[in-house]
């Protein structure tokens, strides 16, 4: 069975750039007694057709495996194989990654006995009440496709349904497909016909015509449109359409998270980040429009603003997208289809929009406003720590052309959404659907398995560093080159200033504040520790030393770590919309009393 579902992968194909490849470009692997001697095996036999990479960390490696479906705009993708058990279940975090994000990547944990019959094995979790129930069970809310192969044949039904859903722009994200042990070394006679290559191209679902008709009405009544840039606009390679529709029609475009790069930071109509990390310019507009086109984007909380900067009542929201489930939220009008087909034929039916005059130079006017206000926050200094905005200023500066930043979960991917400038699609790569600390390194080794060719930057803090660094080995191990940029601020600085301003002391996120005394903080070697993990290092001492450290890192042959202490009180006050954090609204606290009655303010305003 193990050898019909590694044959079967190979059969998968699919395109990229026009050209042909294989669908499946390679299998993370840590073995155990739950699938060595099965899937192992039959990995063994066809490694030089379907690499086999080696990693330390079961969650690192899904988190890899996720970056690069990412990177390659889930047209290419790659599968994880464990062991039963703990091995399994380190995976079962990444498979939220994947869900959320709505990414690509096929998770094979090995499973108890189908029989039973040597039951309870080693790390087996028994259900006293139901023993069908395993371990891998905890796939099941956070897989799109979930299947236990209880026999042999029983492939021969689910391997079709996992890559169609691994294939499909709608439905796409994690398939676990959990394999028991006995089974996997079991023989059937497939069919050969099971193996016959196929090829899987990119979908494209056009819109029906009567909801393009209500869409072309409401942008050629528009007065004051603004789009939203999602994830999906890159997906569907929409990015050069959305920049000449924006264009032509002289429509302001904002971004979200997952659209950013959409279009370059300098084009004429890009007006940067929306949201609880946007910029002034993106936020005043969507303030302003009095029609807001969200293209390919889920409409998190993040970049509406917990609901306040869309759905005002004089304000209609025009949603496109593949997905039925994200055209029904917030009352939008539904515009059911591909973001380029739809940019496309929206471009063909419209002459012209109907924009007021001052809606043109409000939009430049604001632009150029934001420019100078993220100029001031990467350059201007606040204490006498740098800031993480000085930071990523320099390494912007340092790496403005052909380089890839990653970053996940802490205040980093606020600051990079309003401030980094990126020069192509390719130029930002933050996970922040399911904000999850740990993802940055083995996220950063994804995306150099997808674009060798680029540098990449993974910006991380010190806190999701001591999560999950084990990658650093496996970069230095594969020849897969990152620059890493530690930013030390002595704890969980996001979540303390966060906790600040809900009205509490902070308290057990900042080290000096999670222990008795405050000398009792552990002092980490950061340097030191990516030395032991075969990279080069340094700790840079202010900024004007992390401009020369990230010369040498540029000029380094192997995965090169720089650290650098910042201040973890610092964070942009430009820019920025209210985010939905609920305040206890009965406390003996007077600073969080008032910090309920401003939330209570707030509420009333929704």
């Amino acid at each position: 069975m193990a050898q019909a579902l590694v044959r079967y992968l190979l059969a998968q194909r699919t395109v990229v750039d026009e050209r042909e490849q294989a669908l499946f470009a390679g299998v993370f692997a840590i073995f155990g007694h739950g699938n060595v001697a099965g899937l192992g095996e039959a990995l063994e036999a066809s490694r030089d057709r379907l690499p086999v990479l080696r990693a330390h960390n079961e969650q690192a490696m899904a988190h890899a495996a996720i970056a690069y479906a990412k990177t390659m705009r889930r047209r290419r993708m790659m599968a994880c194989t464990t062991s039963v058990g703990p091995g399994a279940t380190n995976m079962v975090t990444a498979a939220a990654v994947a869900h959320v994000n709505r990414l690509p990547v096929l998770l094979l944990p090995g499973d108890s006995f189908a029989s039973r019959l040597p039951d309870p094995v080693l790390q087996q979790v028994e259900d006293f009440s139901d023993p069908t129930v395993t371990a891998n069970d905890c796939f099941k809310p956070v897989s799109r496709y979930w299947d236990r192969i209880t026999r042999p044949e029983q492939l021969m039904q689910s391997l079709p349904q996992a890559i169609s859903v691994l294939t499909d722009p709608v439905d796409c994200g994690p398939v676990t497909l959990a394999l028991p042990q006995d089974v996997q070394a079991e023989a059937y006679d497939y069919p050969v016909s099971f193996f016959r290559p196929s090829l899987h191209r990119p979908l494209r679902q056009p819109p029906d015509a009567r909801q393009l008709q209500a869409a072309v009405g409401l942008i050629a009544g528009a007065e004051r449109p603004l789009i939203v840039a999602g994830g999906g606009v890159h997906y569907s390679a929409a990015c050069a359409a959305l920049g000449d529709f924006a264009e032509r029609l002289r429509i302001p475009v904002a971004e979200t998270q997952a659209g950013k790069g959409a279009l370059p930071w300098d084009h004429r109509w890009n007006v940067g980040a929306m949201g609880v990390t946007g910029s002034t310019a993106a936020n005043g507009l969507a303030d302003g429009a009095d029609l807001i086109i969200a293209i390919g984007t889920r409409l998190q909380d993040f970049t509406t603003g917990s609901g306040l900067l869309i759905g005002r009542p004089d304000c209609s929201l025009l949603g496109i997208n593949v997905a039925r489930h994200d055209l029904a939220k917030r009352s939008a009008v539904a515009l059911q289809s591909d973001a380029r087909c739809a940019l496309e034929l929206l471009d063909q039916s419209l002459d012209d929009t109907n924009l007021v005059p001052d809606w043109v130079e409000r939009t430049q006017r604001l632009r150029n406003e934001w420019a100078t206000a993220v100029t001031d926050a990467v350059t201007n200094q606040p204490g006498n720590l740098p800031s993480d905005a000085n930071v990523l200023g320099a390494v912007n500066q340092a790496f403005a052309e052909n380089a890839v930043v990653v970053c996940a979960a802490g205040g980093l991917p606020g600051e990079l959404h309003k401030l980094w400038r990126a020069s192509d699609p390719d130029a930002y790569h933050v996970e922040y659907g399911y904000s999850c600390m740990g993802y940055e390194i083995a996220g950063g080794l994804g995306v150099k398995l997808a674009r060798p060719e680029r540098e990449v930057v993974v910006l991380v803090g010190d806190g999701s560093y001591l999560m999950l660094n084990s990658e650093i080995a496996t970069s230095v191990a594969l020849g897969r080159k990152l620059i890493v940029v530690v930013l030390d601020n002595g704890g969980f600085g996001c979540i303390n200033r966060l906790q600040a301003s809900c009205g509490g002391d902070g308290y057990n996120n900042l080290l000096d504040s999670s222990y008795a005394t405050p000398d009792a903080a552990p002092a980490v070697d950061f340097a030191a520790h990516a030395r032991s993990l075969g990279a080069q290092s340094e700790k840079a001492d202010g900024i004007d030393a992390l401009r020369p450290a990230l010369e040498r890192a540029r000029d380094a042959e192997t995965t090169y770590v720089v650290v650098i202490d910042t201040d973890p009180m610092a964070s942009t006050e430009a820019g920025g919309a209210w985010w939905d954090v609920p305040v206890a609204e009965v406390s003996g606290s007077a600073s969080v009393g008032a910090a309920f009655e401003d939330y209570r303010r707030k509420l009333g305003e929704r």
